[in-house]
């Protein structure tokens, strides 16, 4: 009689507790380990409500330069990656990391700086000549210096204009993200490259403004890539598809092309058709 009683006890908890497994085993968490640009702009608090809608997925985010992200999914610790240093992006893809790359969105770098522009970068026609006035003028520039996107443009534009930034006096690294670096700019009257999704959501502009953009080398592409289960066979590969799909799909892209920081739009769809 009592093992019955227990038998009957146990049926009647498997039946309540099944639908709490269901629920449980339903709800899928992806792992993306990105760039602070999409994390501090407030892009990833706009389109991942909608992508969990759409899919069930819940998404995780690690928020870091796209240089740890690429070792991240090196390691196998993240599904799925969203960062913007094309060179790096093709040669984690080409090494086996990544199961393939698309192009999500683009936007652009702009160089920031003190409003009354004592180094005359306003003047300048380009990112090369803006580069020698700061070196010239022997004003502070601010650098992320963390192996991020930005800092990996940063460094390709210093070499293009000939010039060894650890030599200028004014340089300054601050090994952080986006956000730390322009408060640091900021603090010291300094000039900085920032991408202009971060800018837009910067609150501490005091004394700083845009003193160039539009130079076509400030073009700053970013793309999604699934890390390669054939790399790392515990991936979640369906989970990192969808996502990947999902964000080059036309949802996804319109999702992307209506936000907007500060009032503007700071990033712009381009997954190929």
């Amino acid at each position: 009689m009592a093992y019955r009683f227990r038998s009957l006890m146990l049926g009647s908890f498997l039946l309540l507790l099944g639908p709490l497994l269901g629920s449980a085993q339903a709800e899928e968490t992806l792992l993306v380990a990105s760039t602070t640009s999409t994390e501090q702009s407030g892009l990833f608090g706009w389109i991942l409500p909608r992508f969990e809608q759409a899919t069930g997925i819940k998404v995780r985010v690690v928020a870091v330069g796209t240089g740890q992200a690429l070792d991240i999914g090196r390691r196998g610790d993240a599904d799925a990656l969203l960062v913007h240093d094309r060179p790096a992006e093709d040669k984690f893809v080409a090494e086996g990391y990544g199961s393939y790359r698309k192009d999500v969105m683009y936007n652009d770098f702009v160089f920031v700086g003190p409003k009354d522009d004592p180094a005359g970068v306003r003047g300048t026609a380009n990112a090369g000549a803006a580069l020698k006035a700061i070196a010239g003028s022997g004003q502070p520039f601010v650098s992320r210096g963390d192996k991020s996107g930005t800092h990996a443009a940063e460094l390709r534009l210093w070499k293009d204009a000939g010039i060894d930034p650890k030599t200028l006096a004014g340089y300054k690294e601050t090994g952080s993200g986006m956000g730390p670096t322009l408060n640091m700019a900021a603090a010291t009257g300094g000039y900085a490259l920032s991408d202009r999704a971060t800018w837009y959501a910067f609150k501490n502009r005091s004394g700083l403004d845009i003193v160039l953009a539009g130079d076509p080398v400030l073009f700053n592409p970013y793309g999604v890539i699934p890390v390669n289960p054939a790399r790392h066979s515990h991936v979640k590969k369906e989970a990192a598809e969808r996502f990947a799909q999902w964000l080059t799909s036309p949802a996804g892209q319109e999702a992307i092309a209506a936000f907007r920081a500060d009032g503007q739009q700071v990033f712009f769809p381009s997954a190929k058709k």
